[in-house]
C-alpha cells in the first residue's frame, strides 16, 4: 500500500493508493468497488461513485474505486495516445475531493489485457478483491475484446454472489443542449480551449498540479514573473492564454496563465506559465494547483518583447474582469 499523505496545499482529503493487490487490502474486505478509468472524474463518474457509496452503505461494507494505469488505449497503442484529463495524481486528488479514501490501481499490462471477461471477474473481483458489490457505468466494457458488458457483469455477479449496479447515462447542458457526459467530449472541449464547457461536463474546473520549476526568468525582467509547470506529456489543452485560480499553501490566488510553446521567445516544449495577480513571493519547488476558469485568447507570436508586454497588460486586465 502506498499512502498519499494529507496535502492541504492541494486542498484534498487524504486518499490511499493500493497498487495491484493480490488479496483484499486490510479494511477493504468485501468492499463495493466502482470500476472504470475515471479519466477526468466527471459528472458521470461522480454518479457512479455515489451509487457505489450508497450500495456499500446498504450492505454495510467499505467502498473504493478500481481503476487502471496506464490507460488501456495507451497500452494497446504501445505509446501515449490519450489526452489524460486527470493523470494518476490528479485523479487521486479529484477522487479524494469526493470523499473516497481508497483508489485501487491495477497495472494494465499483457496479462490483464488477455483476461477474458470471466477471468477478470473470477481472478480480480472474486479472488483478489473479494468484492461484495460492483458499480459501473452504462457503457463500461471489460475483458479481452471488450466482451464483458454491463449485462454480463450482472449475470456474473448473480453467479458469484456479489451485487451489481449499472448507472445509466448522465446528461449535462453544454452549449444550450443536453449532452451525454463522457471523457471524450471533455477532451474535445479542452482541445478547443473551451474550459467553460469542460467545467459543465466535469462538474469542476479542469486543473493541473505540479512543482514550480525554474524557467528562463524572462517574465521577471518584463515585470511579470511567472510560476512555471511542466504539463503531463499527454496534455492537448489548446495553446493560449487563460484566466486561472492558483492554490498555493491552501490559499487561492487569481492569475493569468499562458500554455504553449512561447513562439515570441523560443518556440520550445510546452510549458504552463502562470502570473499570479497581486502576489509576492518565491514559489520555486512549491507544489501548486492551477484551475482553468476562462479562455482569453490564442497563443500568438509578437513582433518583439515590447508588443508582448503590451499584450500581457491587456491579458491581465481581462483576467481580472473574468475572475471578479
Amino acid at each position: 500500500m502506498v499512502p498519499v499523505l494529507p496535502d492541504t496545499r492541494l486542498q484534498t482529503q487524504a486518499i490511499t493508493i493500493v497498487a495491484n493487490p493480490l488479496a483484499p487490502p486490510k479494511g477493504l474486505e468485501g468492499a463495493v468497488v466502482a470500476i472504470g478509468n475515471f479519466d477526468g472524474v466527471h459528472r458521470g463518474h461522480s454518479v457512479v461513485i455515489r451509487a457505489a457509496e450508497a450500495l456499500a452503505d446498504r450492505l454495510g461494507k467499505p467502498c473504493a474505486v478500481l481503476t487502471f494505469e496506464p490507460h488501456p488505449a495507451d497500452y494497446f497503442a504501445g505509446r501515449p495516445v490519450i489526452f489524460r484529463i486527470t493523470p494518476e495524481r490528479e485523479k487521486a486528488v479529484a477522487l479524494g475531493r469526493l470523499g473516497l479514501e481508497t483508489m485501487i490501481v491495477l497495472t494494465f499490462d499483457e496479462k490483464l489485457a488477455t483476461f477474458t471477461a470471466e477471468q477478470f471477474v473470477e481472478e480480480v473481483l472474486v479472488r483478489r478483491l473479494g468484492v461484495s458489490g460492483a458499480v459501473v457505468g452504462y457503457d463500461f466494457h471489460f475483458g479481452k475484446g471488450r466482451a464483458g458488458s454491463p449485462d454480463f457483469l450482472r449475470e456474473a455477479g448473480a453467479r458469484h454472489g456479489f451485487a451489481v449496479k449499472v448507472v445509466e447515462k448522465v446528461l449535462a447542458d453544454v452549449g444550450g443542449s443536453p449532452e451525454a457526459v463522457h471523457s471524450a467530449a471533455t477532451r474535445t472541449a479542452l482541445e478547443e480551449g473551451d474550459v467553460a464547457a469542460a467545467r459543465r461536463l466535469l462538474g469542476h474546473d479542469f486543473f493541473m498540479t505540479g512543482e514550480v520549476i525554474h524557467g528562463q526568468k524572462l517574465g521577471r525582467t518584463l515585470g511579470y514573473p511567472t510560476a512555471n509547470l511542466v504539463p503531463d506529456p499527454s496534455c492537448r489543452l489548446r495553446y493560449g492564454i487563460y484566466a486561472v485560480r492558483v492554490v498555493v499553501g491552501g490559499v487561492t490566488h487569481k492569475g493569468v496563465a499562458s500554455f504553449g510553446k512561447r513562439p515570441t521567445v523560443d518556440n520550445g516544449p510546452p510549458l504552463l506559465e502562470i502570473y499570479l495577480l497581486d502576489f509576492k513571493g518565491d514559489l520555486y519547488g512549491t507544489e501548486i494547483e492551477v484551475r482553468f476558469v476562462a479562455w482569453i485568447r490564442p497563443e500568438e507570436k509578437f513582433d518583439g518583447l515590447d508588443a508582448l508586454v503590451r499584450q500581457i497588460e491587456d491579458d491581465v486586465v481581462k483576467a481580472r474582469a473574468l475572475l471578479a
